[in-house]
């Protein structure tokens, strides 16, 4: 148990802040299996929406710090790759 005020200040934000990162995280892992789902089904109208929704919920999690940037790109660059080579671009 924190032994000062601002320690216990620091450990119940410590709390707060993981319980948000481990949404974000969550929810960025929900849309990555919604879209393989999509695509192993060939599923091509709902593919770009879900690609779509994926990135933008990847790059808010990098700019949040959830994951670093690099992760971030490598993630949706393989995703990216995976939607072209269903669709057929």
């Amino acid at each position: 148990m924190a032994n000062h005020k601002s320690a216990a200040k620091r450990a119940r934000q410590s709390v707060k802040k993981a319980g948000v990162n481990s949404r974000r995280k969550s929810t960025v892992k929900t849309h990555e299996k919604n879209l393989v789902k999509a695509i192993e089904a060939k599923n091509v109208k709902d593919v770009p929406e879900l690609l779509k929704a994926f990135i933008s919920n990847v790059a808010k999690a990098a700019q949040k710090g959830v994951f670093k940037k690099e992760t971030a790109s490598r993630k949706i660059g393989r995703l990216s790759a995976r939607v072209s080579a269903a669709l057929g671009k």
